[in-house]
């Protein structure tokens, strides 16, 4: 009890100090809506699954109800509530073959154990791959800018890549690639793109856990379900025919086998003396069937148009969907509910278009932007980063709100990865008055800032973040905020554990959106155009379009 008075008195004293215009947000409701969203009921809100038909239906009606308008597609001179997002999916048939070859011995491995094979999309409706060459490429980057390249020319035509997660510099913490901070070469999906453009056959990636920042069970629910991508003209030249991960005791045993030691190779692939290595005497074989095609998701979009600048936007994003039904957990569920990644961004949405359309009627249009198929890639934010419904050179910034803590208050904020953009600044500013303060992202090792719908809109120079909850509890500190996240992560991400439950207060959830509502309405009643600092990767393409903003 006294705790929780802490808790309330604390959270009053803040609330003396914020601006008199900035609205409450009601714990009853957000509540009530991620428990709703991340029913059974919602079959774990998977693209393209009568999930998504409900999820529409109910996110939609909620955002009438707060008092939107329908900003999506037009038709007939009107807009909808959706943006319609053309998809490849592709899903393995049955149980994919899967032998590796260890000189004459062929050894089975099993689909979701040893090995998680994602279904093609390169187009293939067929694999059929006998006894491939294993060759492992260091960390399977080639950065001209840095004088690094791991495939040395080697020929991958008919080879399997084998690949390290994260990029050269995790192990040591410094080198060419920023040190801890993941650079886009560590991500899973650059990978995957360039072992395409090497001509490889396929590419495995070898899971441990510290540099994936996740456990293998998270690989295996997020791989081996129905797979999605936008639809490419030459899908090939992104995508091999076979991509997945391997364990780390699986990887140091083929090691061995080919007379090589795992640790040793690690070690030489954090150089830029690198060279490929054959696994002599080792291949793989992959047979099954792929059932493949284009089906259309949805990006939901609800709007208040500006008073005076309605073609200039702010955008609120977040993602509505989850990894639906898949692999059953120990229990024996099998629906990923997706309560906190992303239920509570999607509640966060609603009540934020409430608080917009229910308030002062801002100057600048005010989108609300609920993507689908970020679990398939960031597929829905990039959908629409690349056919804006407006405009993205006067789009003012982008706000995301991406798994969202419905705990307590903490005392921080963060945002996904370490980006210098005049956002921050006025998140950084507008947190003072909400006794806030910002913390760093506290894993730059992990690459949130490329696992957020923001970064589809920051690779084409729109400011974005990604908006992070504090782990400085009010109540127990950062031990007990590091606890929590912890046992999210062990037991709930990308699991069936991910479920609502009855003992969030989401008091903090209510209070960090305050902050980001005062952000948001700052910058949709001014003339302010938040840009990114001059060393960032990003402000050169920014700049391109800077005669079209006033």
């Amino acid at each position: 009890m006294k705790r929780l008075l802490l808790s309330a008195l604390v959270m009053a004293a803040c609330a003396t100090a914020q601006a008199a215009d900035t609205p409450t947000f009601s714990t009853e409701r957000l509540s009530a809506e991620v428990k709703t969203l991340s029913s059974d009921a919602f079959e774990g809100r998977g693209p393209a699954t009568p999930g998504e038909a409900k999820t529409i239906d109910y996110v939609v009606a909620q955002m009438q109800a707060a008092g939107l308008q329908p900003g999506g597609d037009l038709k007939d001179g009107k807009r909808g509530w959706t943006q319609a997002v053309p998809l490849r999916r592709s899903q393995i048939v049955g149980a994919p073959a899967l032998k590796l070859g260890l000189g004459g011995k062929q050894e089975a491995l099993t689909q979701g154990e040893q090995i998680a094979v994602r279904a093609p999309m390169d187009g293939s409706t067929t694999v059929a791959i006998e006894n491939a060459p294993l060759v492992f490429v260091g960390y399977g980057v080639k950065a001209p800018e840095r004088n690094w390249d791991d495939f040395k020319g080697v020929d991958l035509h008919g080879k399997i890549a084998v690949v390290l997660i994260n990029d050269p510099d995790f192990e040591t913490g410094h080198g060419d690639f920023g040190g801890k901070a993941m650079t886009y070469y560590g991500r899973w999906t650059y990978k995957y793109e360039e072992a395409a453009r090497q001509g490889a056959l396929g590419l495995l990636i070898v899971h441990e856990t510290a540099p994936a920042s996740y456990g293998w069970a998270t690989v295996k629910n997020s791989n081996t379900n129905a797979m999605f991508d936008i639809v490419r003209d030459k899908p090939a030249a992104t995508h091999t025919p076979l991509e997945g991960w391997i364990q780390r005791d699986l990887a140091v045993r083929m090691f061995k086998h080919a007379g090589l030691d795992f640790d040793t190779l690690k070690k030489q692939a954090q150089t830029r003396a690198f060279k490929p290595v054959t696994l002599k005497g080792e291949s793989l074989s992959a047979n099954f069937k792929v059932d493949s095609a284009v089906i259309t998701s949805h990006n939901i979009v609800g709007m208040v148009e500006g008073s005076k600048h309605p073609d200039e936007t702010v955008i609120y994003s977040g993602h509505w969907d989850h990894l639906g039904v898949g692999t059953p957990d120990a229990k024996g569920d099998r629906i990923y509910n997706g309560a906190v990644d992303n239920a509570t961004g999607t509640a966060a949405l609603i009540e934020m278009g409430r608080a917009f359309a229910q308030g002062p009627k801002p100057e600048r249009s005010v989108v609300f932007l609920n993507v689908t198929a970020e679990e398939k890639g960031l597929l829905g934010s990039e959908y629409y980063a690349a056919n804006p419904l407006y405009p993205l050179a006067t789009t003012v910034g982008v706000l995301n709100m991406d798994a969202l803590d419905p705990h307590g208050p903490a005392r921080n904020f963060t945002i996904s990865g370490s980006a210098k953009l005049g956002l921050l600044d006025d998140l950084v500013a507008k947190a003072k008055q909400y006794g806030m303060s910002y913390t760093a992202d506290p894993k730059p090792e992990a690459g949130y800032f490329f696992r957020s719908d923001h970064f589809s809109f920051a690779k084409r120079g729109v400011p974005a973040v990604s908006f992070g909850s504090g782990n400085d509890w009010i109540d127990g500190g950062i031990k007990a905020g590091k606890a929590t996240a912890d046992d999210y992560t062990a037991k709930r991400y990308h699991q069936p554990g991910d479920e609502w439950q009855a003992s969030w207060t989401f008091t903090g959830m209510a209070r960090d959106l305050q902050l980001l509502y005062a952000v948001g309405n700052q910058l949709a009643n001014s003339d302010q155009w938040p840009d990114w600092s001059k060393d960032s990767e990003f402000r050169a393409i920014r700049d391109t379009s800077a005669a079209e903003r006033k």
